[in-house]
Parts: C-alpha cells; sequence; structure tokens
C-alpha cells in the first residue's frame, strides 16, 4: 500500500511538473526572445539620434565616437548617404537578431546581436526551472511517504487488533489516529473487544460458577447412590431412590437458574413459598455430610413462614451458606428463621472461630476466600439473593451469623402498594 500511494502521488506531481513546466518553458523562451529584440531595437534607436544630433551640429561621425555607444557583443553598420559606411564591433556569424533605423538626414543605422545570448539566458532559466522541479519532486516524495506512513501504520495497527480479537485478547487498545475514516473502525473494534470482553467474562463465570454449584448436589446424589448400593432392604432402597431424584430434580433446577442468571441476572420467577420445605430439604440432603465429621446440623425458630422468592434459588443459597460452615465452621450449625418488618430471615450460625477480620463483608466478594476455598460460592448466593429480591448479609463475625433476607410480600400486592404510596 505504502508504494502505491508513494508512486499515484509521485505520478501526480510529474504529470504537474510536465504539463505546468513545459508551458513555463515556451513563455519564458518567448519572452527572453522578445527582450532581447527590444534591447537591439532600443539601440537601434539610440544609435540614429546620436548620428542625427552630430550630422546637424556638422561634428564628425566615424567609429571611434560610436564605439563607446555600442554595448556588450552587439554590432552595428552605420550608412550616411555621400560617406562610406561606418562600421562598430565585430559583425556576428550565424543566426543574429537585428534592427534597422532610418534617420533624419537619411542615414540608415542596423544593429546585431548573436542569437546565442539568447538561446544563454534560455540555458539559465531552464536550468532554474529543472532545479526547481526537482526539489518538487523531492518534496512530493517525502509528503508522499509521510502521507503513506500515517495511512498505512494505522491500518497495519488496525489489522494487528483485529487478529489480536480473533485470536482470543479483547482488549480495547483505545488508540486513535485523526483520520474520521480509520477512527472510526478503532471505535467500532474496541465496542466489540468490549462486548467479546463481557462475553469471555460470562461464559468464564457461568463455568466457575456451575462447576461450584453443581458439585453440591452431585456429591449428595453420590452419597444417595453409594447408599442404594450398600442396603438390600428394598424399603430403603426405595426411599434413598426417591431422594435421588430429588436431588436430579434439584441438579436440573440448579442447571437452569445458573443459565437464566448468565443472561440476565434479575429475570427470577419469584413466588411464595413455605421457608421450612426449603430448610428440611437442605437438612435432609446435608446431614449425612455432617454425620461423617461428627458434627450436627439443626433448624430452629418461627415455623410455617412464607416468603417471596424462587425455591430452587433459596436453596442453593442455603446450600451455599451450610457447606460454607461445613469446610471452615466447626461445632453445630444451626438454622434459624425470624420476622422483621415485612421481611423472612433465615441465619446461619456455627460455633467455629468465625470469619476472619481481614475478610470482614468482603467475603461475598468473588475471587475473596478463607483457607481452602474458591471464593465463588458465597458471591453466587449474593447474586441469587439479589436476583429474588432478597439480600444476603454477614450480621456477625465471631461466631458467624449470616442472614438471608426475603421479602414477605407478593410481588403484585407488593407493586400495587408501590403505586398507591407514590399517588398519595
Amino acid at each position: 500500500m505504502r508504494r502505491r500511494l508513494i508512486q499515484s502521488t509521485l505520478a501526480v506531481v510529474l504529470v504537474v511538473i510536465a504539463v505546468f513546466g513545459v508551458s513555463l518553458v515556451i513563455v519564458e523562451t518567448r519572452t527572453i526572445t522578445s527582450t532581447a529584440q527590444e534591447r537591439v531595437d532600443t539601440e537601434a534607436v539610440r544609435l540614429v539620434s546620436i548620428v542625427d544630433s552630430r550630422l546637424l551640429g556638422d561634428e564628425t561621425v566615424d567609429a571611434s565616437v560610436l564605439r563607446e555607444q555600442i554595448q556588450g557583443d552587439r554590432y552595428a553598420e552605420i550608412r550616411i548617404p555621400g560617406k562610406p559606411a561606418i562600421e562598430v564591433g565585430t559583425r556576428p556569424t550565424g543566426d543574429v537578431i537585428s534592427a534597422r533605423e532610418t534617420g533624419e538626414e537619411g542615414e540608415t543605422v542596423t544593429v546585431q546581436e548573436p542569437r546565442s545570448s539568447v538561446t544563454r539566458e534560455v540555458g539559465r532559466t531552464l536550468l532554474i526551472i529543472g532545479a526547481v522541479a526537482l526539489l518538487a519532486v523531492i518534496a512530493a516524495v517525502l509528503l508522499a511517504v509521510r502521507q503513506a506512513n500515517r495511512l498505512a501504520s494505522p491500518l497495519t495497527d488496525l489489522a494487528e487488533t483485529a487478529e489480536r480479537l480473533g485470536s482470543g485478547d479483547p482488549r480495547p487498545r483505545h488508540k486513535r489516529y485523526g483520520v474520521p475514516e480509520l477512527d472510526r473502525v478503532a471505535d467500532v473494534l474496541d465496542s466489540s473487544a468490549e462486548r467479546i470482553a463481557r462475553m469471555l467474562t460470562a461464559e468464564r463465570r457461568l463455568a466457575a460458577d456451575a462447576s461450584h454449584q453443581l458439585r453440591t448436589p452431585l456429591t449428595a446424589l453420590s452419597m444417595r447412590l453409594e447408599e442404594i448400593t450398600l442396603t438390600d432392604d428394598p424399603d430403603t432402597v426405595k426411599d434413598e431412590a426417591t431422594i435421588a431424584l430429588t436431588q436430579v430434580e434439584r441438579l436440573t433446577d440448579v442447571v437452569e437458574r445458573l443459565l437464566t442468571n448468565s443472561r440476565d441476572p434479575r429475570n427470577g420467577s419469584a413466588v411464595t413459598f413455605d421457608l421450612d420445605e426449603v430448610i428440611q430439604q437442605q437438612l435432609a440432603e446435608w446431614r449425612p455430610a455432617y454425620r461423617s465429621v461428627g458434627r450436627a446440623i439443626v433448624t430452629s425458630g418461627k415455623r410455617h413462614l412464607e416468603a417471596v422468592g424462587t425455591p430452587g434459588a433459596v436453596a442453593q443459597v442455603l446450600a451455599a451458606l451450610i457447606e460454607n460452615s461445613l469446610m471452615h465452621g466447626g461445632g453445630t450449625v444451626a438454622l434459624r428463621t425470624r420476622v422483621t418488618g415485612n421481611q423472612a430471615v433465615i441465619e446461619v450460625t456455627d460455633e467455629g472461630p468465625g470469619i476472619p477480620a481481614d475478610l470482614g463483608a468482603r467475603i461475598f466478594e468473588r475471587a475473596i476466600s478463607g483457607r481452602n476455598s474458591t471464593g465463588i460460592g458465597l458471591a453466587v448466593a449474593r447474586d441469587l439473593a439479589e436476583a429474588d429480591g432478597g439480600r444476603l448479609e454477614m450480621l456477625q463475625a465471631k461466631p458467624p451469623v449470616i442472614a438471608l433476607f426475603l421479602s414477605r410480600t407478593p410481588p403484585a400486592k407488593k407493586a400495587a402498594e408501590e403505586s398507591g404510596a407514590t399517588v398519595r
């Protein structure tokens, strides 16, 4: 591209120089020739006037008197009636420029100048024009190279940016070049890079959330299947199979919830449900894991509470809190339910050392974790709670108390109340 730009610019400059240069040479040649002829004519008129004045004054007219009046390498011939011709200077050979004038006394003055003087002057003019044309060509080449670099370098950068996007590096460069068309392309590429970065982040987040959220249901399902393989009692097999099917349903709900949140984290399908059912389900799932490490999990507080949310999402939030207590807490884990204002609250606490002071409320941030933790579970739990219009808070660090707040007002009724309050 650089070569084509330089060649095209140079071609345009050469055409312009050729057109205007030839025209200038022709005009200058004619001007120099005309000027030389005017000089010779003026010289002839001047000599005629001198001869006339001397003849009228009865003064001598000869070559010695007129020699001082002839300039340069010109030649003059004066013919006076009744007298021999007077020659001043050397008669030129070859092509000459000539002028003839006749005086009042009948004398004739002829002035000649070699055309070689005109040729020399034309040559000097052509040399000057050629030097100017050469400088113009050099300047055109330099400007063409600069312009080619200005246009080609941004295109190279844009090509590298597009290649980086294709190779999976979506970082926008935010580089502009001062050329509106190229800047527009750069804007589009930067916007595409930002969209790709958001999509990659969402995909990585979905993969991380899925690996974390699916681990618990799969572990519980595996434990139920192990119970089935270790017993010969048909009633036990039936009970465990029923629980396993429940686990499969929960696993399906987890996958659907993750996919829904990856598209729109606020796209929850909140309904009114009984908190006791979700809590008892979690107790049944986690008791074997707690029993295997010699710990207990219990529930207390207000019964038959109804809350607004997505049961599957609330179950995932409680599972994340219970798992967090199993991994980092100690002693008995207790799930307490209570009511505060228009909200139902589920508190999860244990008898462990509590949450380190350097973590504090940051435990709900991604990549913030204690020992042997991914730093994802509580962050996902917070997102799920907020998607249902609730919130997840740390009420106490030692002993640890983390509470899930859920609304008790159905969505339609809540909207009507807010609308009525606005009208009032």
